[in-house]
């Protein structure tokens, strides 16, 4: 079975306490997503209908163990021009957030020390940006600059994801002393704190309608984690695919019509209502965590 790695990076820290091409600018690439294909986790880009796959990260694995592997490369998020993307490496021993270029050019270091940060999201202005460090949220200026927590030192919290409109960041938070996660909310600010879903298993990475009025998200509401919507008031869950198999890490399409997400190994679209599921690449190339482009090329849908 394919587990995601939003669900591998939980995972650790429970236990623990995670050569571009040239030229510079905007990206025609329409998903983001990370790939073992080549041996270790990178990132790539491709189009909304999986053609012209392509590595942005370099591959260079030099003093990185095989446990340390899978958090190589990861949890791609682009910047809300889409100039950028950042994601979460852990090439320098612990995982931290960098940020390059579209084209995989200017990778830059924001992020330092012993502590494990992942997960970045973009502030709809692009000034900021929220991550993980540790089972907390953060936020910190684009460049790196003064990172403050915003979430509650009392409770384990991760998959920042902030909403389009700014107003709120959505995020899941472990009930302590259990194993039970929930969706939550808060104003970017750490303020205005409040559950979105109250069940008893296990929620993972949340991401908005372009709207800002629905999120989607993963969750064992039974035996297979499953993705849901939910409205921003906590009302009108419903089920976005029936599905056989796990589904994890979905991205709404900036148009408001699909959602991506990864099942088994391999990243798929499907229209809202739960028709047109599209297949865009293969479960042999363990892919996941596909991230919509907000600013998507014409071609390629």
């Amino acid at each position: 079975m394919h587990r995601p790695l939003a669900f591998l990076v939980v995972t650790a820290a429970v236990v623990v306490s995670l050569a571009g091409c040239g030229g510079g600018g905007s990206s025609s690439a329409d998903i983001a997503f990370v790939s073992s294909r080549d041996g270790d986790y990178a990132i790539y880009v491709m189009s909304a209908d999986g053609n012209g796959e392509r590595r942005l990260t370099k591959k260079d694995q030099e003093g990185v163990t095989e446990g340390e592997s899978v958090f190589f490369q990861i949890d791609p998020a682009w910047s809300p021009d889409a100039t950028k993307i950042a994601y979460a490496s852990v090439r320098a021993g612990t995982p931290d957030i960098y940020v390059m270029n579209a084209d995989g050019t200017g990778d830059t270091r924001l992020t330092s020390g012993k502590t494990n940060d992942t997960h970045p999201t973009w502030s709809p202005d692009g000034r900021s940006i929220a991550f993980v460090r540790d089972g907390d949220i953060y936020v910190m200026g684009s460049d790196g600059s003064s990172p403050r927590r915003i979430s509650d030192i009392g409770a384990q919290e991760s998959d920042p994801a902030w909403s389009p409109d700014g107003e709120w960041i959505a995020y899941v938070r472990r009930t302590p002393g259990t194993p039970v996660q929930n969706l939550w909310l808060m104003h970017p600010d750490g303020s205005g704190r409040h559950a979105l879903t109250r069940q008893t298993g296990r929620t993972f990475t949340p991401a908005w309608s372009p709207d800002s009025k629905r999120i989607v998200f993963s969750m064992n509401r039974e035996e297979l984690f499953a993705l849901f919507t939910i409205g921003v008031d906590g009302k009108g869950l419903r089920s976005v695919v029936p599905t056989a198999n796990d589904n994890f890490e979905p991205s709404w399409s900036p148009d408001g019509t699909k959602i991506a997400y990864q099942e088994d190994g391999a990243i798929f679209t499907i229209e809202l209502g739960g028709t047109g599921v599209e297949k865009l690449t293969d479960n042999a190339t363990n892919d996941s965590s596909p991230t919509w482009n907000p600013q998507p090329s014409s071609g390629g849908d």
